[in-house]
């Protein structure tokens, strides 16, 4: 099988046997064969999309066959359990203080070694608030990799939907950020509360009013989701990479 085919969890776990940091017991084999999101466990407001969390990855069972656990995992970023999930979410309302030295050394670990991480302002701010402390914290983690505005003809916005914009619950900032590690996008940022526009509550009704586009605008978002999602499952991608059966079959 060609490195090209392997999957971001699989690199994950290989590289991590190489270290005695990431030794722990082995878990059930079935459950790691799905998607399950981490969530970055910080000193701040990190767990206030939790439910967004749980509802993108039903909506991507449903949507694309994925099989998923439809649950939303923290786990402290100086944890070494991270290198068993693909894809970590780092959300939070406002800002939070800095990451310890061993918080930053694992995260960047874990980014090197393939994973990937979702980042989202839940507060839509922008120079403040939740944005200013994580620019802060990106600036230790990845030095080398500032980050820079994702161009509309990424495979991030044609790896499932063929997308063009990059809302959620708002729509401050019209292009999603990243950091690259080579040709790969191991952190893609959005300032506009992703996981905001999926988020429902105990009732089923969603969460959030979404502005300025309403209903479609929402759509949009899970659309947008479901692209990451996909992204986080594979370690690569052709740029024309765009149709389920060979995404699927990159999976396997």
């Amino acid at each position: 099988m060609s490195a090209r085919r392997l999957t971001r969890r699989n690199l994950l776990l290989g590289t991590a046997a190489l270290a005695p940091l990431m030794a722990r017991r082995a878990h059930a084999f079935g459950e790691k064969n799905r998607f399950i999101p981490a969530v970055a466990r910080h000193k701040g407001r990190w767990d206030t999309r939790l439910s967004g969390l749980r509802r993108i990855a039903w909506e991507l069972q449903r949507r694309t066959s994925v099989e998923v656990v439809p649950d939303a995992r923290p786990f402290p970023l100086s944890s070494p359990d991270l290198f068993e999930y693909p894809f970590l979410y780092f959300g939070g309302e406002g800002e939070f203080p800095p990451l310890e030295d061993a918080e930053v050394a694992n995260l960047r670990r874990y980014l090197t070694y393939g994973g990937f991480m979702l980042a989202d302002a839940n507060d839509a701010s922008d120079g403040a608030g939740f944005d200013a402390s994580f620019r802060r914290e990106m600036a230790r983690v990845l030095p080398q990799n500032p980050l820079a505005e994702v161009p509309s003809k990424h495979v991030v916005f044609k790896s499932f939907f063929l997308l063009d914009a990059a809302p959620g619950r708002v729509l401050n900032k019209p292009q999603l950020m990243g950091c690259n590690l080579g040709k790969r996008a191991a952190v893609l940022y959005s300032q506009n509360d992703l996981a905001g526009a999926w988020s429902r509550n105990e009732s089923g009704d969603y969460e959030f009013d979404v502005s300025p586009g309403g209903e479609p605008q929402r759509e949009l978002a899970v659309r947008l989701g479901i692209n990451v999602c996909m992204y986080a499952l594979c370690l690569d991608y052709k740029d024309d990479a765009v149709h389920l059966p060979l995404i699927l079959n990159k999976r396997r």
